[in-house]
């Protein structure tokens, strides 16, 4: 039993714009951050109670994760990235455009990862600038690029719980 192949028109890579947005507007706020602020803890904005802007490096990944290594994981992030973003982008081909939730999640985690490779090849840190706390306590800081890979990832989990369709199959 063949299926049909879908067309680039048809498929879900037309949702790649999204990930695109997350990209520039990514890289756009990294910019911002790191030209008009300046670096550290000590130069933080509070913004709210539990809230700060501020502009810190990442060495590693997801909550730091590695960065007192000696920089080999900076080429490990990277390949990672690569390696996800294709099959997001090859899976998001097999998927009708119309698909938008799954679509959508991809793409949010393909520009989130475009972002922080970006970083890691251009500066070999990821730049970080939010940072939520509750009293003393500090969530990791992190960036545009970590929210949509996160929101990315808990949707397609939420997809897991999702009621399908029955296809007859």
């Amino acid at each position: 039993m063949s299926e049909k192949a879908l067309t680039l028109k048809q498929s879900g890579v037309r949702w790649l714009w999204l990930a695109i947005l997350i990209f520039i507007a990514d890289i756009g706020i990294k910019f911002l951050v790191m030209e008009n602020m300046g670096y550290g803890w000590a130069n933080r904005i509070e913004i709210l109670p539990f809230f700060n802007l501020l502009y810190v490096h990442n060495y590693g990944a997801a909550f730091s994760f590695l960065s007192d290594q000696a920089g080999w994981q900076r080429w490990l992030f990277t390949g990672i990235a690569f390696v996800v973003s294709g099959v997001l982008t090859y899976w998001m081909s097999k998927l009708p455009a119309t698909e938008k939730w799954n679509n959508s999640a991809y793409a949010m985690i393909i520009g989130g990862a475009v972002g922080n490779v970006f970083d890691r090849i251009v500066h070999g840190f990821v730049v970080d600038y939010l940072d939520f706390y509750w009293g003393n306590y500090h969530w990791p800081a992190f960036n545009l690029a970590d929210a949509a890979i996160c929101i990315g990832a808990a949707m397609i989990i939420l997809d897991g719980f999702r009621k399908k369709e029955n296809t007859g199959a």
